[in-house]
């Protein structure tokens, strides 16, 4: 039986700078950070939340042994076009979260909006994954969605 999800690919131009990004901007740990001579030298680097120890975020170069060099050229270009958002960062105080982002260099790419399901902001990482960062708060989607038809 499933009961967790670990890891979660990220797709990057740049190993070395995605680990900057995620480690030195959104204040991320390292968890490993290693290459595997059996796998063509492929470059094992996962970051992730302090305090979630579970789970992980694998900062992958397009490239084999998992992907075909034209597979992995297709990727690249719908990262840099930011149509590969890889989740939502959950927060406690959007608006503060996103100054303390930005003084940390980090260019909103939504600033923090309002909507039904508490605040809304969005960030790229340098590849152009786009993050959402969310300030959740309670909703009844069945309400939500009477809202919108009305």
């Amino acid at each position: 039986m499933l009961d967790a999800i670990s890891h979660v690919g990220v797709w990057v131009h740049d190993q070395d700078e995605a680990k900057e990004f995620y480690t030195e901007k959104l204040g991320f740990e390292v968890r490993q950070d290693s290459t595997i001579p059996g796998f063509g030298n492929y470059r094992w680097l996962t970051v992730g939340p302090p305090g979630q120890p579970d789970v992980n975020i694998i900062l992958s170069l397009p490239g084999p042994p998992a992907v075909d060099a034209e597979s992995a050229e297709l990727l690249m270009k719908l990262v840099t076009r930011g149509a590969m958002g890889p989740g939502i960062l959950r927060t406690d105080d959007c608006r503060k979260t996103c100054a303390e982002l930005e003084a940390r260099g980090v260019e909103l790419t939504q600033e923090p909006d309002e909507r039904f399901y508490g605040i809304d902001a969005a960030v790229r990482d340098p590849s152009g994954n786009e993050w959402r960062i969310v300030q959740p708060i309670e909703y009844d989607i069945e309400a939500v969605k009477q809202q919108q038809s009305a």
